[in-house]
């Protein structure tokens, strides 16, 4: 028999019992869009994370307080502060370096007449426009009047000023509230569009010397005010591993220390892309494993029906092999049945596991929005993967059938 034939007897049977043959196909179709979807959103996420680091420059090196002291096991960085302006002066001279910005951080609530909103507050010094890629959309940045003077000014991310005003045009020159005292609005940034943890339209910034005396409070080190993180901006984004070798370099002789004893962390934005990368990529592939187990249960579902399908048509295949069909013709008959039910699945669990990660696309958690990447591979290789379960759930009902003897299979009722 020729593969058109066993094509068209395979569709007759499956229709002869269409509910049987829909459920079959719907436990594929399950599996095969669980695993599209879920790699889409694990794509999605790599993406959106990808996205937000690069925006903020691949060109730039933090310098935090802690270190790791052995693999895996960190000494509570951050919790102690080590960094001053004496590391942030220090750090400026170093070759290949642009410039050079301290911070501080916290949290904090800003609000103005009867809107609120907690977000995340940056205490930095003028520099940092020069170091970190932002940009203004409205007003003016910070100035060194403004550092040294400890103004009460800020500058709004887009979506603190967007949730305050409901708007992000006029807001420069009105007033906000941050521990119950009152902030001028010097500028609105220009929004990026970010999502989550990265998300930098969600933040305000004010001058470093400001957030130390009123909002953040200060601490010393050595005789000098601590700082939380100090940026540093390359010159040349090849150059990162090098600069980042002097800069590591430069802080041991400030902090006499050495290679294991360090106080401070030095990273750099690649290897903080590097990491992410990794994490999302385990996490798309602890995804797919679990969406590929609905797919096994789907395989498991043929093998079943196939089974069961050899029973009913066994006087048949006693038939077929008493009017001369061979081993091989059963065999692949019923391999051809099992085919079908899994390509059929498996196309109809593309469209819908793609209809599925469009949906997810518009569903927000905390304010974040992943928009799912379906890959052409990621349908490949769920396409593959439902064949190949087709193939191995239906090679032992297939055997089956051909093993059976004409004279035992006439006599089956």
């Amino acid at each position: 028999m020729n593969f058109i034939r066993n094509l068209q007897e395979a569709i007759e049977s499956l229709g002869a019992n269409k509910l049987r043959s829909i459920l079959t196909v719907l436990g594929i179709v399950i599996g095969v869009a669980a695993v599209i979807a879920m790699l889409s959103i694990g794509r999605g996420a790599q993406a959106a994370i990808t996205a937000q680091i690069e925006s903020i420059g691949t060109d730039l090196i933090y310098v935090t307080p802690g270190a790791v002291r052995q693999a895996g096991v960190a000494s509570a960085a951050g919790t102690a502060g080590t960094l001053t302006m004496d590391d942030v002066e220090a750090l400026a001279s170093v070759a290949g370096v642009e410039a050079v910005s301290p911070q501080i951080e916290s949290r904090v609530q800003v609000t103005y007449l009867g809107n609120n909103t907690n977000t995340r507050l940056l205490g930095v010094t003028p520099s940092y426009i020069n170091v970190v890629n932002i940009t203004i959309a409205d007003g003016s940045f910070l100035t060194d009047a403004n550092q040294a003077s400890r103004s009460l000014v800020v500058v709004l991310g887009s979506n603190v000023a967007e949730t305050l005003f409901g708007s992000t045009a006029g807001v420069v020159g009105q007033t906000v509230r941050m521990n119950g005292q009152p902030y001028r609005v010097i500028g609105v940034l220009a929004s990026k569009g970010g999502t989550g943890f990265l998300n930098q339209d969600d933040q305000v910034i004010v001058p470093l010397s400001t957030a130390q005396t009123r909002l953040v409070g200060n601490s010393f080190f050595r005789g000098a005010s601590t700082i939380r993180q100090i940026n540093v901006k390359v010159i040349n984004s090849k150059e990162v591993t090098q600069v980042k070798t002097e800069v590591t370099s430069v802080m041991r002789q400030l902090h006499g220390t050495y290679e294991g004893s360090d106080d401070f962390t030095v990273s750099s934005q690649q290897d903080t892309l590097s990491a992410m990368t990794t994490v999302t990529d385990t996490l798309s592939l602890f995804l797919g494993g679990i969406a590929g187990i609905s797919l096994l249960v789907g395989g498991i579902g043929i093998m079943n029906i196939m089974l069961t399908t050899v029973s009913e048509r066994t006087r048949e295949i006693g038939l077929r092999k008493a009017i001369g069909a061979r081993r091989s013709d059963i065999l692949f008959q019923f391999l051809v049945e099992a085919m079908v039910l899994s390509i059929l699945g498996g196309v109809i669990g593309i469209a819908v596991g793609w209809g599925i990660s469009r949906l997810m696309g518009q569903v927000q958690l905390s304010g974040t929005t992943i928009t799912p990447v379906v890959g052409i591979d990621s349908m490949l290789l769920a396409t593959l993967f439902s064949l190949v379960v087709g193939l191995f759930f239906g090679i032992y009902p297939a055997t089956r059938a051909a093993r059976l003897q004409p004279v035992e299979a006439l006599r089956y009722e």
